[in-house]
């Protein structure tokens, strides 16, 4: 909130005028200190001469904030002018005092206190010895210096305060970059996690549907039953994709209907997780992508989170298989699950061939990205004995129980 935001219409306006054009405010501020001695300069009889100095004297207001240090100087100078020459003679006048006081008002306001203490010196030197010679009058030498004392301290404290006013509005500036920055920030992340999640569910599934539909076709002929069983692999691995995709999708939106199964409405369908390997093996042999499975141990009570990395780490392992290593390929997924978390290898046999310039890439970049979410690392590569795909991951979970992507299981 602004720190003028409580503050009346009328005197924002005002100060937003004020702040928009100083050289006029500055004016009108000498214009009204003149008027107020113009009677007492009538009624003495100045001669073109003291009028003159009169209106130079105050002319010099107009550029008190732009040099306040130079026209404080500079009324003085004046002023001992007019002394000098007797053109300060009016009787009940309220200059050269007033302009005076204005003058040492900019300086206290608009300078650093070591330009201040010398303009003080000046004025209560020059009233000290004013009033010496007219008599020891201490009262008036008391009223003679609280007068410019209360200047220079409303000075200080209106300088302190619009110091801290300004402060205060920096600081509220700053912490709206930084949360604008958090919030682009949590959007970015966001979108990176939708991101992978579409590129592992699309490039999956499709993967799996091509390779189907190609075996459909070439046995269309020769087996026209087997062909047909296939193409209702194809189905269901669309429908299965169909409904993954609306489940992310609800999680977009908001509402009780997001992440539910499009085969039973009004229930939430679960992450996939550790449960869910098996099944996924044998949609990848029914692709015709020879799997095997074998695992040591039993994961652990990690939280959704985990399950779905190891999953989606597992599924895109194979899904690469799928596309680059070619027919006739073997894939073997070992998983060795620890105290704290689990190493995974995916290998095959396949002859793996490379992407072309400008594609691929996303779905290691994903696996590095889960791994990293739970302090592991991907070591993905060529085999040792140089024939297939090897890769391995590492994973720990025991102070990284994080949440599935929906946020639990089935409701």
């Amino acid at each position: 909130m602004s720190p003028t935001s409580g503050q009346p219409a009328l005197m924002r306006r005002a100060m937003a005028v004020a702040e928009t054009h100083p050289r006029v405010v500055d004016a009108g501020l000498a214009a009204l200190v003149a008027s107020l001695s113009v009677p007492a300069v009538t009624a003495a009889g100045s001669g073109v001469v003291g009028w003159l100095w009169y209106a130079a004297l105050h002319l010099t207001l107009v550029w008190r904030r732009r040099a306040p240090v130079v026209v404080f100087w500079t009324v003085c100078g004046f002023v001992v002018v007019g002394t000098v020459f007797s053109l300060a003679r009016f009787d009940r006048a309220l200059y050269p005092e007033a302009i005076v006081m204005v003058a040492l008002y900019a300086v206290a306001r608009y300078c650093p206190r070591r330009q201040l203490w010398p303009a003080i010196a000046v004025i209560e030197g020059a009233m000290a010895v004013l009033l010496f010679f007219a008599g020891p009058l201490w009262v008036s030498l008391a009223l003679a210096t609280s007068v410019p004392a209360a200047t220079v301290l409303l000075g200080i404290t209106i300088r302190t305060r619009r110091a801290y006013l300004a402060e205060l509005e920096e600081r509220a500036r700053r912490l709206e970059r930084e949360r604008d920055q958090q919030a682009q920030l949590a959007v970015a992340a966001e979108r990176a996690r939708i991101a992978r999640e579409m590129h592992d569910i699309v490039a999956h599934n499709l993967a799996v549907m091509v390779a189907l539909a190609d075996g459909a076709a070439l046995t269309a002929t020769a087996a026209p039953q087997r062909s047909a069983d296939t193409m209702h692999l194809v189905s269901a691995t669309g429908r299965q994709a169909l409904g993954e995709m609306r489940r992310l999708l609800g999680l977009l939106r908001d509402g009780p209907a997001s992440g539910e199964d499009p085969e039973s409405p009004g229930t939430r369908t679960p992450q996939p997780g550790f449960a869910d390997l098996d099944s996924l093996v044998d949609q990848l042999r029914a692709a015709g992508l020879r799997t095997t499975l074998t695992s040591d141990g039993a994961p652990g009570d990690w939280g959704p989170g985990a399950g779905l990395a190891v999953y989606r780490i597992v599924q895109e392992a194979l899904t690469n298989t799928l596309k680059h290593a070619g027919p006739g390929v073997s894939a073997r997924v070992r998983l060795h699950y620890t105290a704290g978390g689990v190493d995974l290898e995916v290998a095959d046999d396949g002859a793996h061939q490379p992407s072309p310039a400008g594609t691929g890439g996303h779905g290691l970049a994903g696996m590095s990205e889960r791994a990293a979410s739970y302090g592991g690392h991907v070591d993905a590569g060529p085999a040792v004995d140089g024939t297939g795909w090897r890769v391995r991951v590492r994973l720990r979970f025991e102070d990284k129980v994080l949440p599935a992507l929906d946020g639990g299981g089935a409701e």
